[in-house]
Protein backbone atom coordinates (compact mmCIF):
# COMPACT_ATOMS: atom_id res chain seq x y z
CA UNK A 1 0.00 0.00 0.00
CA UNK A 2 1.22 3.33 -0.09
CA UNK A 3 3.41 5.23 2.69
CA UNK A 4 2.15 6.26 6.09
CA UNK A 5 0.54 9.59 6.52
CA UNK A 6 1.15 11.86 9.18
CA UNK A 7 -2.67 12.99 9.29
CA UNK A 8 -6.14 11.45 9.43
CA UNK A 9 -9.14 13.34 8.80
CA UNK A 10 -12.32 11.31 10.02
CA UNK A 11 -15.83 12.90 8.61
CA UNK A 12 -18.99 11.08 9.81
CA UNK A 13 -22.11 12.24 8.45
CA UNK A 14 -25.37 11.79 10.14
CA UNK A 15 -28.28 10.08 8.84
CA UNK A 16 -26.55 9.43 5.11
CA UNK A 17 -28.09 7.37 2.64
CA UNK A 18 -25.71 4.96 0.79
CA UNK A 19 -26.74 6.25 -2.61
CA UNK A 20 -27.82 10.09 -1.50
CA UNK A 21 -24.18 11.07 -3.17
CA UNK A 22 -23.08 10.88 -6.38
CA UNK A 23 -25.14 10.21 -9.80
CA UNK A 24 -25.66 12.59 -12.59
CA UNK A 25 -27.67 15.38 -10.54
CA UNK A 26 -25.35 14.88 -7.43
CA UNK A 27 -25.66 17.90 -4.82
CA UNK A 28 -21.55 17.06 -3.36
CA UNK A 29 -19.24 17.68 -5.57
CA UNK A 30 -16.60 18.01 -3.32
CA UNK A 31 -17.34 14.22 -1.72
CA UNK A 32 -17.61 13.08 -5.42
CA UNK A 33 -13.98 14.61 -5.75
CA UNK A 34 -13.00 12.71 -2.81
CA UNK A 35 -14.54 9.15 -3.93
CA UNK A 36 -13.10 9.88 -7.37
CA UNK A 37 -9.62 10.41 -5.89
CA UNK A 38 -9.69 7.77 -3.56
CA UNK A 39 -11.31 3.93 -3.26
CA UNK A 40 -15.33 3.84 -2.75
CA UNK A 41 -16.67 0.77 -0.55
CA UNK A 42 -19.49 -0.12 -2.38
CA UNK A 43 -21.37 -2.16 -0.14
CA UNK A 44 -20.51 -0.56 3.03
CA UNK A 45 -22.85 -1.40 6.13
CA UNK A 46 -23.36 0.17 9.21
CA UNK A 47 -24.25 -2.25 12.24
CA UNK A 48 -27.30 -0.43 13.33
CA UNK A 49 -30.02 1.74 12.76
CA UNK A 50 -28.74 5.03 14.28
CA UNK A 51 -26.00 6.51 15.72
CA UNK A 52 -25.86 4.67 19.00
CA UNK A 53 -25.77 1.05 17.79
CA UNK A 54 -23.70 1.67 14.74
CA UNK A 55 -20.73 4.26 16.44
CA UNK A 56 -19.40 1.67 19.13
CA UNK A 57 -17.82 -0.17 15.71
CA UNK A 58 -16.81 3.20 14.46
CA UNK A 59 -15.05 4.18 17.20
CA UNK A 60 -14.20 1.00 19.33
CA UNK A 61 -14.39 -1.70 15.97
CA UNK A 62 -16.54 -4.06 18.73
CA UNK A 63 -20.27 -4.09 18.08
CA UNK A 64 -23.15 -2.57 20.39
CA UNK A 65 -24.12 -4.40 23.62
CA UNK A 66 -20.68 -6.15 23.68
CA UNK A 67 -20.33 -6.03 27.14
CA UNK A 68 -23.80 -5.18 28.26
CA UNK A 69 -27.10 -3.81 28.03
CA UNK A 70 -26.58 -0.41 27.38
CA UNK A 71 -25.34 1.76 24.24
CA UNK A 72 -21.67 2.93 25.41
CA UNK A 73 -18.33 2.55 23.59
CA UNK A 74 -16.45 -1.14 24.44
CA UNK A 75 -14.12 -0.80 27.47
CA UNK A 76 -11.50 -1.67 25.11
CA UNK A 77 -9.29 1.13 23.42
CA UNK A 78 -10.74 3.69 21.10
CA UNK A 79 -9.20 4.83 18.02
CA UNK A 80 -8.48 8.19 19.95
CA UNK A 81 -6.93 6.56 22.57
CA UNK A 82 -4.59 4.16 20.21
CA UNK A 83 -3.31 7.57 18.34
CA UNK A 84 -2.90 9.09 21.42
CA UNK A 85 -0.54 6.61 23.17
CA UNK A 86 1.30 6.45 19.47
CA UNK A 87 1.72 10.53 20.33
CA UNK A 88 -0.71 12.09 17.98
CA UNK A 89 -2.54 14.80 18.23
CA UNK A 90 -5.76 14.20 18.54
CA UNK A 91 -9.42 16.37 18.15
CA UNK A 92 -12.94 15.28 18.05
CA UNK A 93 -16.23 17.70 17.27
CA UNK A 94 -19.46 16.30 17.13
CA UNK A 95 -22.43 18.73 16.10
CA UNK A 96 -24.48 18.28 18.98
CA UNK A 97 -25.57 14.56 18.94
CA UNK A 98 -26.71 13.62 22.53
CA UNK A 99 -25.28 10.00 21.78
CA UNK A 100 -21.96 10.96 21.16
CA UNK A 101 -20.62 12.48 24.16
CA UNK A 102 -18.56 12.07 26.98
CA UNK A 103 -21.53 10.06 28.57
CA UNK A 104 -20.91 7.20 26.40
CA UNK A 105 -17.66 7.30 26.87
CA UNK A 106 -16.71 8.87 23.18
CA UNK A 107 -14.70 11.78 24.30
CA UNK A 108 -11.67 9.01 25.64
CA UNK A 109 -8.42 9.83 23.80
CA UNK A 110 -9.69 13.35 22.31
CA UNK A 111 -6.83 15.86 23.47
CA UNK A 112 -9.34 18.70 22.16
CA UNK A 113 -13.42 17.14 22.43
CA UNK A 114 -16.57 19.41 21.85
CA UNK A 115 -19.93 17.78 21.52
CA UNK A 116 -21.87 21.39 21.55
CA UNK A 117 -24.21 19.90 24.03
CA UNK A 118 -25.93 22.90 25.18
CA UNK A 119 -26.49 23.69 28.93
CA UNK A 120 -29.43 26.02 30.54
CA UNK A 121 -32.50 27.56 30.08
CA UNK A 122 -32.58 27.10 26.17
CA UNK A 123 -31.22 23.80 26.08
CA UNK A 124 -34.40 23.02 28.19
CA UNK A 125 -37.36 24.91 25.80
CA UNK A 126 -35.84 22.83 22.94
CA UNK A 127 -36.35 19.76 24.86
CA UNK A 128 -40.27 20.79 25.13
CA UNK A 129 -40.36 22.33 21.67
CA UNK A 130 -37.76 19.64 19.74
CA UNK A 131 -38.22 21.80 16.39
CA UNK A 132 -37.96 25.39 17.37
CA UNK A 133 -34.82 26.20 15.61
CA UNK A 134 -35.75 24.89 12.22
CA UNK A 135 -38.81 26.75 12.51
CA UNK A 136 -36.87 29.96 13.80
CA UNK A 137 -34.93 29.40 10.29
CA UNK A 138 -37.35 28.91 7.79
CA UNK A 139 -39.36 31.45 9.01
CA UNK A 140 -36.29 34.01 8.73
CA UNK A 141 -35.33 32.27 5.42
CA UNK A 142 -36.98 34.93 3.41
CA UNK A 143 -35.40 38.30 5.25
CA UNK A 144 -32.00 36.53 5.70
CA UNK A 145 -31.92 36.33 2.49
CA UNK A 146 -33.07 39.60 1.23
CA UNK A 147 -30.49 41.06 3.79
CA UNK A 148 -27.58 39.12 2.34
CA UNK A 149 -28.53 40.55 -1.24
CA UNK A 150 -28.19 43.86 0.06
CA UNK A 151 -24.98 43.62 2.08
CA UNK A 152 -23.88 41.97 -1.03
CA UNK A 153 -22.69 39.14 1.36
CA UNK A 154 -23.13 35.36 1.44
CA UNK A 155 -25.93 33.49 2.82
CA UNK A 156 -24.42 29.94 3.03
CA UNK A 157 -24.56 29.11 6.89
CA UNK A 158 -27.75 29.06 8.73
CA UNK A 159 -29.56 32.10 10.34
CA UNK A 160 -30.61 29.56 12.98
CA UNK A 161 -27.34 26.95 13.05
CA UNK A 162 -29.76 23.80 14.01
CA UNK A 163 -27.02 21.67 13.30
CA UNK A 164 -24.41 23.50 14.97
CA UNK A 165 -22.10 23.47 11.58
CA UNK A 166 -20.82 26.56 12.37
CA UNK A 167 -19.82 25.56 15.16
CA UNK A 168 -18.00 22.28 14.32
CA UNK A 169 -16.82 23.79 11.22
CA UNK A 170 -15.11 26.64 13.37
CA UNK A 171 -13.49 24.52 15.74
CA UNK A 172 -12.21 22.14 12.85
CA UNK A 173 -10.69 24.79 11.30
CA UNK A 174 -8.93 26.09 14.53
CA UNK A 175 -7.34 22.83 14.72
CA UNK A 176 -5.97 22.66 11.66
CA UNK A 177 -4.76 26.18 11.53
CA UNK A 178 -2.81 25.57 14.97
CA UNK A 179 -2.20 21.52 14.64
CA UNK A 180 1.82 20.24 13.51
CA UNK A 181 2.57 16.93 11.92
CA UNK A 182 0.99 14.23 13.08
CA UNK A 183 -2.75 14.48 14.10
CA UNK A 184 -6.44 12.47 13.82
CA UNK A 185 -9.30 14.99 13.51
CA UNK A 186 -12.73 13.64 13.84
CA UNK A 187 -15.99 15.96 12.82
CA UNK A 188 -19.39 14.89 13.15
CA UNK A 189 -22.01 16.56 11.12
CA UNK A 190 -25.92 16.59 11.96
CA UNK A 191 -27.46 18.81 9.39
CA UNK A 192 -28.76 15.52 7.37
CA UNK A 193 -30.65 14.32 10.22
CA UNK A 194 -34.22 15.55 10.49
CA UNK A 195 -35.12 18.29 10.85
CA UNK A 196 -33.83 19.07 7.39
CA UNK A 197 -33.03 22.71 7.40
CA UNK A 198 -30.62 24.14 4.64
CA UNK A 199 -29.49 27.51 4.51
CA UNK A 200 -31.22 29.56 1.59
CA UNK A 201 -27.92 28.97 -0.50
CA UNK A 202 -27.64 25.37 -0.69
CA UNK A 203 -31.56 24.74 -1.17
CA UNK A 204 -31.26 27.10 -4.40
CA UNK A 205 -28.52 25.08 -5.20
CA UNK A 206 -30.03 21.82 -5.55
CA UNK A 207 -33.52 22.74 -6.14
CA UNK A 208 -34.71 24.26 -9.80
CA UNK A 209 -38.22 25.56 -8.28
CA UNK A 210 -38.90 27.93 -5.47
CA UNK A 211 -38.92 26.44 -2.34
CA UNK A 212 -42.32 28.52 -0.62
CA UNK A 213 -41.90 28.90 3.30
CA UNK A 214 -45.20 27.22 3.82
CA UNK A 215 -44.47 24.51 1.44
CA UNK A 216 -41.43 24.04 3.83
CA UNK A 217 -42.77 24.34 7.15
CA UNK A 218 -45.94 22.24 5.74
CA UNK A 219 -43.90 19.18 4.81
CA UNK A 220 -41.69 19.57 8.31
CA UNK A 221 -45.23 19.80 10.21
CA UNK A 222 -46.75 16.70 8.78
CA UNK A 223 -43.52 14.70 9.59
CA UNK A 224 -43.70 16.12 12.93
CA UNK A 225 -47.05 15.22 13.64
CA UNK A 226 -47.13 11.80 12.06
CA UNK A 227 -49.65 12.75 9.01
CA UNK A 228 -49.57 10.89 5.93
CA UNK A 229 -47.29 12.58 3.49
CA UNK A 230 -48.42 12.47 -0.40
CA UNK A 231 -45.53 12.32 -3.09
CA UNK A 232 -45.38 16.14 -3.22
CA UNK A 233 -44.08 16.80 0.30
CA UNK A 234 -42.31 13.73 0.17
CA UNK A 235 -40.53 15.19 -2.92
CA UNK A 236 -40.20 18.79 -0.11
CA UNK A 237 -38.41 16.71 2.35
CA UNK A 238 -36.05 14.82 -0.37
CA UNK A 239 -35.24 18.18 -1.25
CA UNK A 240 -34.60 19.94 2.05
CA UNK A 241 -32.22 16.68 2.71
CA UNK A 242 -30.50 17.07 -0.66
CA UNK A 243 -29.55 21.12 0.37
CA UNK A 244 -28.21 19.57 3.98
CA UNK A 245 -26.16 16.99 1.90
CA UNK A 246 -24.95 20.47 -0.14
CA UNK A 247 -24.53 22.28 3.16
CA UNK A 248 -22.37 19.64 4.46
CA UNK A 249 -20.29 19.02 1.38
CA UNK A 250 -19.72 22.89 1.25
CA UNK A 251 -18.23 22.53 4.71
CA UNK A 252 -16.15 20.02 4.36
CA UNK A 253 -15.34 21.80 1.19
CA UNK A 254 -13.71 24.88 3.19
CA UNK A 255 -12.03 22.59 5.64
CA UNK A 256 -9.98 20.61 2.66
CA UNK A 257 -9.36 24.35 1.70
CA UNK A 258 -7.81 24.68 4.97
CA UNK A 259 -5.85 21.89 4.84
CA UNK A 260 -4.32 23.40 1.61
CA UNK A 261 -3.66 26.13 3.18
CA UNK A 262 -1.69 25.34 5.79
CA UNK A 263 0.34 23.07 3.40
CA UNK A 264 -1.10 19.74 5.31
CA UNK A 265 -3.19 18.06 2.12
CA UNK A 266 -0.12 16.09 1.03
CA UNK A 267 0.29 14.60 4.32
CA UNK A 268 -3.03 13.76 5.35
CA UNK A 269 -5.87 10.75 4.31
CA UNK A 270 -9.81 11.66 4.28
CA UNK A 271 -11.65 8.99 5.28
CA UNK A 272 -15.71 9.56 4.97
CA UNK A 273 -18.41 7.21 5.77
CA UNK A 274 -22.30 7.73 6.91
CA UNK A 275 -23.25 6.19 10.40
CA UNK A 276 -26.44 5.18 9.02
CA UNK A 277 -28.85 6.10 6.25
CA UNK A 278 -32.50 7.47 6.27
CA UNK A 279 -36.11 6.42 5.14
CA UNK A 280 -38.32 8.44 3.00
CA UNK A 281 -40.91 5.74 2.81
CA UNK A 282 -38.66 2.88 1.59
CA UNK A 283 -40.69 0.66 3.75
CA UNK A 284 -43.90 2.88 5.25
CA UNK A 285 -41.74 5.43 7.18
CA UNK A 286 -39.36 8.77 7.61
CA UNK A 287 -36.04 8.97 9.24
CA UNK A 288 -34.71 5.77 10.82
CA UNK A 289 -37.20 4.02 13.02
CA UNK A 290 -35.80 0.66 14.27
CA UNK A 291 -35.12 -1.16 10.90
CA UNK A 292 -32.50 -3.09 8.93
CA UNK A 293 -33.43 -2.20 5.48
CA UNK A 294 -30.69 -1.47 3.21
CA UNK A 295 -31.58 2.35 2.92
CA UNK A 296 -30.77 2.26 6.85
CA UNK A 297 -27.94 0.08 6.68
CA UNK A 298 -26.04 0.56 3.71
CA UNK A 299 -23.86 3.95 3.88
CA UNK A 300 -21.33 6.22 1.61
CA UNK A 301 -17.63 5.13 2.69
CA UNK A 302 -14.57 6.01 1.10
CA UNK A 303 -11.14 6.78 1.83
CA UNK A 304 -8.50 9.72 -0.27
CA UNK A 305 -5.18 8.91 0.17
CA UNK A 306 -2.47 11.69 -1.27
CA UNK A 307 -0.43 9.09 -2.48
CA UNK A 308 -2.94 6.20 -3.05
CA UNK A 309 -4.81 5.05 -6.13
CA UNK A 310 -8.48 5.27 -6.97
CA UNK A 311 -10.81 2.80 -7.45
CA UNK A 312 -13.89 0.73 -6.05
CA UNK A 313 -14.46 -2.48 -3.46
CA UNK A 314 -17.27 -4.53 -3.99
CA UNK A 315 -16.81 -7.02 -1.33
CA UNK A 316 -18.93 -6.07 1.52
CA UNK A 317 -17.30 -4.24 4.72
CA UNK A 318 -18.49 -2.70 7.79
CA UNK A 319 -18.08 0.49 9.93
CA UNK A 320 -15.63 -1.50 12.38
CA UNK A 321 -12.82 -1.66 9.96
CA UNK A 322 -12.67 2.19 10.44
CA UNK A 323 -10.33 2.16 13.05
CA UNK A 324 -7.87 -0.19 12.31
CA UNK A 325 -7.86 0.82 8.78
CA UNK A 326 -7.12 4.69 10.15
CA UNK A 327 -4.15 3.03 12.03
CA UNK A 328 -2.57 1.29 8.94
CA UNK A 329 -2.65 4.69 7.34
CA UNK A 330 -0.41 6.51 10.21
CA UNK A 331 1.58 3.47 11.29
CA UNK A 332 0.15 2.46 14.00
CA UNK A 333 -0.60 -1.05 15.30
CA UNK A 334 -4.17 -1.66 15.83
CA UNK A 335 -5.70 -2.43 19.09
CA UNK A 336 -6.00 -6.33 19.50
CA UNK A 337 -9.35 -6.40 20.65
CA UNK A 338 -10.46 -4.84 17.80
CA UNK A 339 -12.73 -6.77 16.00
CA UNK A 340 -12.47 -5.10 11.63
CA UNK A 341 -9.76 -5.50 9.74
CA UNK A 342 -7.84 -2.69 8.12
CA UNK A 343 -9.11 -2.27 4.38
CA UNK A 344 -6.19 -0.02 3.89
CA UNK A 345 -4.55 -2.71 1.31
CA UNK A 346 -7.23 -1.70 -1.34
CA UNK A 347 -5.62 1.74 -1.75
CA UNK A 348 -3.36 -0.17 -3.75
CA UNK A 349 -5.49 -1.89 -5.89
CA UNK A 350 -4.60 -5.58 -3.44
CA UNK A 351 -8.50 -6.99 -3.51
CA UNK A 352 -9.62 -7.48 -0.14
CA UNK A 353 -10.55 -10.72 2.04
CA UNK A 354 -14.77 -11.96 1.99
CA UNK A 355 -15.16 -10.51 5.42
CA UNK A 356 -19.27 -11.52 5.20
CA UNK A 357 -21.51 -11.76 6.56
CA UNK A 358 -21.42 -7.88 8.15
CA UNK A 359 -23.86 -8.32 10.84
CA UNK A 360 -26.36 -4.92 11.86
CA UNK A 361 -28.97 -4.47 15.06
CA UNK A 362 -32.01 -2.67 15.58
CA UNK A 363 -34.00 -2.92 19.18
CA UNK A 364 -37.74 -2.58 18.61
CA UNK A 365 -40.51 -1.62 20.83
CA UNK A 366 -44.07 -2.56 20.69
CA UNK A 367 -44.31 -0.80 17.92
CA UNK A 368 -42.14 0.39 14.86
CA UNK A 369 -42.18 4.25 16.00
CA UNK A 370 -42.95 3.66 19.44
CA UNK A 371 -41.84 6.09 21.63
CA UNK A 372 -39.47 6.38 23.22
CA UNK A 373 -37.04 5.07 21.05
CA UNK A 374 -35.60 2.00 22.55
CA UNK A 375 -31.35 2.64 23.31
CA UNK A 376 -30.86 -0.59 25.67
CA UNK A 377 -30.83 -4.38 24.92
CA UNK A 378 -33.67 -5.03 26.89
CA UNK A 379 -36.07 -1.65 25.70
CA UNK A 380 -37.30 -4.34 23.51
CA UNK A 381 -36.76 -7.31 20.91
CA UNK A 382 -33.57 -7.58 19.36
CA UNK A 383 -33.71 -7.44 15.25
CA UNK A 384 -30.65 -8.89 13.36
CA UNK A 385 -29.50 -8.40 9.91
CA UNK A 386 -26.60 -10.32 8.20
CA UNK A 387 -25.30 -9.46 4.48
CA UNK A 388 -23.40 -10.80 1.79
CA UNK A 389 -22.72 -9.94 -1.58
CA UNK A 390 -26.17 -11.03 -2.34
CA UNK A 391 -28.21 -11.60 0.40
CA UNK A 392 -29.58 -10.01 2.98
CA UNK A 393 -31.31 -12.20 6.27
CA UNK A 394 -33.43 -10.65 9.03
CA UNK A 395 -34.53 -12.06 12.20
CA UNK A 396 -36.06 -11.56 15.23
CA UNK A 397 -34.73 -12.75 18.52
CA UNK A 398 -37.79 -13.21 20.37
CA UNK A 399 -40.26 -13.68 18.03
CA UNK A 400 -38.37 -15.65 15.19
CA UNK A 401 -39.78 -13.84 12.24
CA UNK A 402 -37.22 -14.12 9.10
CA UNK A 403 -36.74 -12.18 6.04
CA UNK A 404 -34.59 -12.99 3.45
CA UNK A 405 -34.16 -11.04 0.24
CA UNK A 406 -32.05 -11.82 -3.00
CA UNK A 407 -30.67 -8.20 -4.06
CA UNK A 408 -29.56 -9.93 -7.24
CA UNK A 409 -33.06 -9.89 -7.95
CA UNK A 410 -34.34 -7.59 -5.44
CA UNK A 411 -32.24 -4.66 -4.99
CA UNK A 412 -34.63 -2.91 -2.82
CA UNK A 413 -35.16 -5.71 -0.59
CA UNK A 414 -39.62 -5.66 -1.62
CA UNK A 415 -39.97 -9.62 -1.90
CA UNK A 416 -39.59 -11.56 0.97
CA UNK A 417 -38.95 -14.94 0.24
CA UNK A 418 -39.61 -16.29 3.45
CA UNK A 419 -42.56 -15.04 3.74
CA UNK A 420 -43.26 -16.60 -0.09
CA UNK A 421 -42.23 -20.51 1.09
CA UNK A 422 -39.16 -19.99 -1.47
CA UNK A 423 -35.92 -18.91 0.50
CA UNK A 424 -32.92 -21.13 -0.47
CA UNK A 425 -31.87 -23.51 3.02
CA UNK A 426 -28.34 -23.39 2.30
CA UNK A 427 -28.45 -19.96 2.60
CA UNK A 428 -30.77 -19.09 5.44
CA UNK A 429 -29.17 -21.75 7.69
CA UNK A 430 -25.60 -19.84 6.76
CA UNK A 431 -26.82 -16.90 7.60
CA UNK A 432 -29.44 -17.77 10.50
CA UNK A 433 -26.12 -19.43 12.25
CA UNK A 434 -24.43 -15.86 12.15
CA UNK A 435 -27.46 -14.24 13.57
CA UNK A 436 -27.78 -16.40 16.08
CA UNK A 437 -23.66 -16.60 17.14
CA UNK A 438 -24.61 -12.77 17.51
CA UNK A 439 -28.01 -12.91 19.55
CA UNK A 440 -25.91 -15.52 21.85
CA UNK A 441 -23.08 -13.31 22.35
CA UNK A 442 -25.18 -9.70 23.42
CA UNK A 443 -27.24 -11.86 25.66
CA UNK A 444 -24.30 -13.27 27.04
CA UNK A 445 -22.69 -9.70 27.58
CA UNK A 446 -25.80 -8.30 28.86
CA UNK A 447 -26.93 -11.13 31.58
CA UNK A 448 -22.82 -10.12 32.97
CA UNK A 449 -23.68 -6.42 32.80
CA UNK A 450 -23.38 -5.53 36.55
CA UNK A 451 -25.76 -2.71 35.25
CA UNK A 452 -22.85 -0.17 34.82
CA UNK A 453 -22.78 2.12 32.14
CA UNK A 454 -26.38 3.66 31.64
CA UNK A 455 -27.49 2.83 35.44
CA UNK A 456 -26.12 6.64 35.54
CA UNK A 457 -28.70 8.88 34.01
CA UNK A 458 -26.91 11.23 31.73
CA UNK A 459 -27.13 15.04 32.43
CA UNK A 460 -29.88 17.04 32.22
CA UNK A 461 -27.94 19.17 28.60
CA UNK A 462 -27.59 15.54 26.74
CA UNK A 463 -31.25 14.37 27.85
CA UNK A 464 -32.89 17.66 26.88
CA UNK A 465 -30.72 17.38 23.58
CA UNK A 466 -31.31 14.01 22.36
CA UNK A 467 -35.13 15.08 23.10
CA UNK A 468 -34.75 17.81 20.68
CA UNK A 469 -33.59 15.43 18.19
CA UNK A 470 -36.81 13.72 18.56
CA UNK A 471 -35.66 10.80 21.13
CA UNK A 472 -37.83 11.06 24.00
Amino acid sequence: MPGDVNNVVLVTVDSLRADALGGPDSVSPVFDRLAEEGVVFENAIAHGNWTPFSFPSVHGSRPVFDEGGDIGVASTPTLAERLSEAGLATAGFNAANGFLTEHWGYDRGFDEFEPFVESGVYSKYLAAHPTVQAWAQLLASPFRRAAAILRGGSDERPFADVSRMGDLEDRATAFLESAGEGFFLWVHYMDTHTPYVPAPRHLREVSDTHFGLFRMLGAHARTGLGWDVDEKRLGTLRTLYDGTIRQVDASVGRLLETLSGEGLADETAVVVAGDHGEEFLDHGHLAHYPKLYRELVEVPFFVTHPDGESGTVERPVGLDVIPPTVCELLGVDPAEAWEGESVAAALSGEEIEDRSPILSVAVRGESVTSQPIPRRLDDGELLVSARDADWTYIEHAESGHRELYDRREDPTERRDLCAEGVAPPPVVDRLSAAVADHVARLETASDADSGGGDAEEASDEIAARLKALGYK
